[in-house]
């Protein structure tokens, strides 16, 4: 590999490195040889983790062999053993000309999520360093394969779950570490991240979550998330060392929120009630123990085991907790809740005999008694000790310092909020009984103990006397204001331009819609008909003319959804579907790999012209995922994602900020701050375009408040220049037309890039069997060569249309692009049903759409008889076929909460309840043939045939081709 020489220091680098990458090495060696912390900007697609860890690892080495030499000079004036000398090296005795401890510095990496850090870690596979000792922390959420444990599904419960066979090592995981850990396949030459110790650790039946701890003693680079660093009582836990040591992190625009909250905390008036009704049946269970009385119902408990508590420890803490309760009660709220100064927390809890003096003793109870709800019983009954761990982390939040300087700091950067909310619904809701006091009422205060400055978090890291911090990112311009919210000197900046030249990027504000209605999705214009309805026009115009994957970036889901009800009723929604299947971001997680997935088979597919994904800024879609290439070809913001005005947590953010900015006019005011947290979301969600040197994409700006001067200066420095305006709708539309068709001809194609056997289960199926190779989701999909018609088909699309009317867009609706390609899914969907018509009733959202569907959606077809089957969802005009006789067949849908949802409309509750009963049953046993049996008489009406295809996906790799030629066969009864 070729070896840059950069400050001194021998960079090993996959190959010849660009300028752009040359100086962002040299930031970082520059911050680390100097002991100084750096802000380094870098877009997307520069190479920018690459850079960051041959940079930083080069460093290391070479630290390393000078610390060695010192250290052996050293032994040679003080006539020590080679055995003592170690030992030194080891520990970190010492200091060296610079005054800091001259032991061997580590570099903790960290970023927001495990696959950001997954992603790094391949990364380090790919260079020259591969050979360093490496480990990564992980949750036991992750890496515990003990079959009990691993089974809890409350995280915390988890964690006192495991503790306990720990301490009492009855789980023979962790007792093998310490044989297993200098095992070969653990500590040979690999690199580790999560799946493979979790592959090692069941090879060799010892506890990975363990084996990562030991690996990260020796590690000269330990990755681990954000909230492991920067949260205290996670950073104890974790034996998180920072001393002398370097800190990266990675993805930094993240950074702020997250020192925020780490250290920020709510908790309930039934938060505390729920904490004193598990003390007290911890009592009760005391008493009918010592009466022999013991309850032999699912809320029995082994009041046998040893506990680390007395019954006179109990009486106590109770007392406290209702005497926090009570302090709860009487401050005074007013309508829009009260706000006190952050020392108040200590007097509240003071008031309740919670003091520095003995926290300590009350947190340590309290995590004994929830130890002991977690494995007194195996019911799902019982209780786990959820509102004792809300009362533990409170205590465990505020008292993660206790030095009166810690004191003062809190008092400037925290303030204390209680506001009365109603409750959504009064009823009891416990399984067992609990809290009838409390669920009776019909509101509840909330008490919010909230951190406003990222500095709080930064200064307690620098108070470990760290050696460097550098945090990076592909957005996090303007530097200026974000230094000063971060607290902390900053001895080295840089704001890198991108690495790809003006024919790869086209970035166009668009400020009206093709009906000349102005876009503005500002907080008044949002219920607009006329706005919303000219949005989705514009999508629909630009989504015939962008190739393959479109991403489009609403402000909020609310706002999404509004978009898609009037789209939907007015057939806009169906006509951007005809063009490109539309995928939508789920609010639930679970759904979400699906989702992605089936997007990505869509791109894929031949017989499609792409797919459009919508999605929300701050979601999953705009943070870390990949959309290389045709994957994701442009970017369209609908409009700023400003945080909720009207949120206390936002109003008392921004009177903090003017407080300060009174003291010291190099702070931020209130409303830049709001402005900075929209902009940076768009940043973010604009860096999912551009992901290599060859790759390229449109931007499309939606919003005419983009044209606002200071909105400009805050996105990102290497987007600004090539920012342009369209003064004509028409104007925007022939120009990208031109950036594309111009881009498909002048720039290489993709280059494929083959996944090993393992890596290829994040596509689907359809995606696979194409070509009959794997490709990778992040870096590349496969190519296909296809019959697709050049994406700009308009006629005289090489002019610019200065007149562009309502007229041209209604001819470019009947254009040719539509009826093109058929879905195949639509032409095989109901092959095994016969062609009796249905008399159902048709919706009235189905009539609003057969309205628009001459003069919007569909070609103009004359005395022709428009034809349509009966369907539940408006999802199900998805894949509508254009012939003589317009049928509309229905597809499950893509979404799994709108597919189950779709299900428990059309089966009564009994037909439901053994819907998920099969389930179950299949899940645990894999029993295929009984789960098609149940499935063919739940859906055994042909109105539900769709949805009986679509139990397809969620079937084990191996019924899944019987099933489908079973469903190819299949007559269903009328």
């Amino acid at each position: 590999m070729p070896e840059e020489m950069i400050c001194g220091i021998p960079v090993n680098f996959p190959f010849e490195p660009y300028d752009v990458q040359k100086s962002y090495m040299r930031k970082v060696i520059e911050s680390l040889q100097n002991n100084t912390n750096a802000l380094l900007e870098s877009p997307t697609g520069t190479g920018k983790t690459l850079c960051l860890l041959c940079a930083s690892i080069a460093w290391l080495m070479v630290k390393k062999a000078q610390l060695q030499m010192n250290a052996q000079l050293g032994n040679f004036t003080e006539h020590s053993g080679v055995d003592s000398l170690q030992e030194k090296l080891k520990t970190g005795a010492g200091k060296n000309k610079d005054n800091t401890a001259w032991g061997m510095p580590k570099i903790i990496y960290s970023s927001r999520t495990h696959s950001q850090l997954t992603q790094a870690m391949q990364e380090l596979k790919r260079t020259s360093y591969r050979h360093v000792k490496a480990a990564v922390l992980g949750s036991r959420d992750q890496m515990c394969i003990h079959p009990e444990v691993s089974k809890e599904t409350n995280n915390m419960n988890k964690v006192h779950m495991c503790q306990l066979r720990v301490k009492s090592r009855t789980c023979h995981f962790y007792n093998n570490v310490e044989s297993k850990k200098d095992d070969r396949s653990v500590k040979g030459d690999e690199i580790l991240d999560i799946e493979d110790l979790v592959t090692v650790g069941k090879k060799l039946k010892c506890c990975p979550y363990y084996l990562s701890k030991e690996l990260k003693q020796e590690a000269d680079i330990v990755f681990m998330p954000y909230n492991y660093l920067l949260d205290p009582k996670s950073r104890k836990a974790n034996g998180v060392e920072l001393l002398n040591n370097v800190i990266i992190l990675d993805e930094a625009h993240n950074v702020e929120k997250m020192c925020e909250e780490s250290a920020s905390l709510q908790i309930r008036t039934t938060d505390v009630a729920l904490c004193i009704d598990e003390i007290t049946h911890i009592m009760r269970s005391f008493v009918e123990n010592s009466e022999e009385n013991l309850d032999t119902t699912a809320e029995a408990i082994d009041t046998n085991q040893v506990k680390d508590f007395t019954c006179e420890d109990l009486c106590i803490l109770k007392e406290i907790m209702l005497a926090f309760e009570k302090v709860i009660d009487e401050i005074e709220v007013g309508n829009e809740g009260s706000t006190y100064p952050g020392g108040f927390i200590f007097e509240l809890l003071a008031k309740a005999e919670i003091k520095d003096h003995n926290q300590m003793s009350v947190i340590s109870l309290i995590e004994n008694l929830i130890q002991f709800l977690s494995t007194a019983s195996a019911s799902p009954f019982q209780r786990k000790g959820v509102g004792l761990q809300k009362m533990a982390d409170l205590l465990n939040v505020v008292f993660s310092g206790t030095t009166h300087s810690y004191k003062e700091r809190v008092k400037m950067c925290y303030k204390v909020h209680i506001q009365i909310e109603e409750k959504k619904n009064s009823k009891k809701t416990d399984s067992w009984g609990a809290l009838k006091s409390v669920t009776s009422k019909s509101s509840e205060r909330v008490l919010s103990y909230w951190c406003f400055s990222p500095g709080f978090g930064m200064k307690q890291l620098i108070d470990q006397n760290v050696r460097s911090i550098i945090l990076t990112s592909g957005t996090l311009a303007p530097l200026k204001p974000l230094i000063s919210e971060l607290g902390i000197p900053i001895g080295v900046q840089l704001e890198n331009p991108h690495i790809v030249k003006s024919n790869q990027i086209c970035v166009k504000i668009i400020s009206q819609g093709p009906d000349s209605v102005m876009l503005n999705s500002n907080y008044q214009n949002r219920d607009n008909p006329k706005y919303i309805s000219s949005l989705g026009r514009t999508i629909l115009s630009f989504s015939r003319v962008i190739p393959d994957g479109l991403l489009v970036f609403f402000p909020s889901y609310p706002i999404m959804t509004k978009c898609q009800e009037l789209w939907q009723a007015e057939g806009i929604w169906s006509s951007i579907n005809n063009i490109k299947p539309i995928f939508v971001e789920p609010q639930r997680k679970d759904t979400f790999n699906s989702i992605i997935t089936d997007y990505y088979g869509k791109i894929s597919d031949p017989n499609t012209r792409g797919a459009c994904f919508m999605a929300v800024c701050r979601g999953k879609v705009s943070e870390g995922l990949d959309f290389a290439d045709m994957n994701g070809r442009a970017v369209i913001i609908t409009g700023l994602p400003f945080p909720p005005l009207k949120d206390p947590r936002i109003i008392l953010k921004k009177k903090y900020l003017e407080e300060l900015r009174m003291k010291e006019k190099d702070f931020l005011s209130g409303d830049e701050w709001y402005s900075l947290e929209a902009t940076r979301a768009v940043n973010q969600a604009i860096g999912r375009v551009i992901r290599h040197k060859n790759d390229y994409g449109a931007i499309l700006l939606c919003d005419s408040r983009f044209n606002n001067p200071k909105l400009k200066g805050q996105l990102s420095a290497w987007l600004r220049d090539y920012i342009s305006s369209s003064n004509k709708f028409g104007e925007g539309i022939s120009e990208v037309c031109r950036f594309f068709k111009s881009a498909e001809s002048t720039l290489p194609s993709p280059k494929l890039k083959p996944l090993k056997p393992d890596e290829g289960n994040f596509y689907n199926d359809s995606a696979k069997n194409i070509t009959g190779v794997s490709f990778s989701t992040v870096n590349a999909r496969p190519i296909l060569k296809t019959n697709k018609k050049s994406v700009c088909q308009y006629p005289n699309s090489n002019e610019v249309y200065a007149n562009f009317s309502m007229d041209f867009y209604k001819n470019a609706q009947t254009s040719s692009y539509v009826n093109e390609f058929k879905p195949k899914e639509a032409k095989e969907l109901f092959n095994a049903l016969d062609n009796s018509s249905e008399s159902s009733q048709i919706p009235t959202s189905v009539a609003i759409h057969k309205r628009h569907i001459e003069d919007i959606d569909m070609p103009i077809i004359r005395k022709k008889k428009l034809k349509i089957k009966a369907f539940g969802f408006e999802e199900n005009l998805s894949n509508a076929e254009v012939s003589d006789t317009i049928q509309i067949d229905k597809v499950a849908p893509t979404s799994l909460m709108d597919f189950v949802k779709e299900i428990k409309t059309f089966l009564d509750n009994e037909q439901y309840k053994q819907f998920q009963i099969s389930i179950s049953n299949y899940k645990k046993t894999g029993e295929y043939q009984i789960f098609l049996n149940t499935l063919t008489i739940i859906f055994r009406n042909k109105k539900l045939f769709y949805l009986f295809k679509g139990m397809k996906r969620f079937l084990n790799e191996e019924h899944k081709i019987p099933f489908q030629e079973y469903c190819d066969n299949l007559k269903f009864h009328s």
